[in-house]
């Protein structure tokens, strides 16, 4: 039943081999059927939506606007005091990429706590946030995504366990908004990934992948993906599974656990 598991290239991470616009034709050579990558505002949505007519593939997924490194936006904006106006007119843009590209999820990307900032006037901006975002969302044919993100690589993240993003899911509406669970994070955060998933199947819209430690293919450290794979056909999840890891060879090399999978 695992066969029936779709996986789709994130183009931040995989075939970067490739300079970014060759990367559409080569997830298709290598199988794949649609593709998800953060930032796609450095290209003009006919340009991408040509990219995806050339090779045969869907958009899943992009993330909102963050600001540059080593900025307080550096991880999001969503909790951060002062850029209500830089979120919102990130959302605004994030919706309009997401529209014109055809993708059904906005990950809008939560941020870290600012110091001098406590953790619950930061994450009340955060749920306020999202709130506004997913009034803006609604109609669009894009539904919002929350994530969490560990605490090892990116410290003081506003969203720090699967439970406390599913709670905002319900807060804010399940028709806007949904859970996804990069088992990534979720791993070296929270463990017991099994129960976890179960436990908020019904907020998941979204699942991406990699294997810690080393952030490499499943195969490569220490998530015993034959039984969680079963796990999510087993629940009835029909949706997209991002491969959001970094190769540790090379792209096409890495996809045996995907050929074997599938056999």
């Amino acid at each position: 039943m695992t066969a029936s598991l779709r996986f789709d290239a994130n183009l931040k991470w995989l075939f970067t081999e490739h300079p970014f616009e060759e990367r559409f034709d080569a997830a298709a050579r290598a199988g794949f059927r649609a593709v998800e990558y953060p930032a796609p505002y450095a290209y003009a949505p006919a340009r991408l939506v040509e990219l995806l007519t050339q090779s045969g593939l869907e958009q899943v997924l992009i993330n909102t606007p963050m600001g540059p490194a080593g900025s307080p936006t550096r991880q999001g904006m969503a909790c951060v005091p002062g850029a209500e106006r830089e979120f919102r007119e990130g959302v605004l843009e994030g919706l309009r990429y997401a529209t014109d590209l055809g993708a059904p999820f906005l990950h809008v990307v939560g941020g870290i706590v600012p110091d001098g900032v406590s953790r619950d006037r930061a994450f009340a901006l955060y749920v306020a946030n999202i709130a506004w975002a997913a009034e803006q969302a609604r109609g669009t044919g894009v539904r919002l995504l929350l994530e969490p993100q560990n605490k090892r690589d990116v410290p003081g993240f506003v969203l720090e366990t699967q439970a406390q993003a599913a709670a905002v899911v319900d807060a804010v509406g399940r028709d806007a908004a949904g859970l996804m669970m990069d088992v990534y994070h979720a791993q070296i955060d929270e463990g017991d990934l099994i129960r976890t998933y179960l436990a908020h199947r019904e907020q998941i819209a979204h699942i991406q992948i990699a294997d810690p430690p080393g952030r490499h293919e499943p195969g490569t450290g220490e998530i015993a993906f034959d039984r969680l794979f079963a796990t999510i056909a087993d629940s009835g999840y029909s949706g997209w599974i991002g491969c959001e890891y970094e190769p540790l060879t090379d792209t096409v090399s890495g996809l045996d656990w995907m050929k074997e999978l599938s056999a």
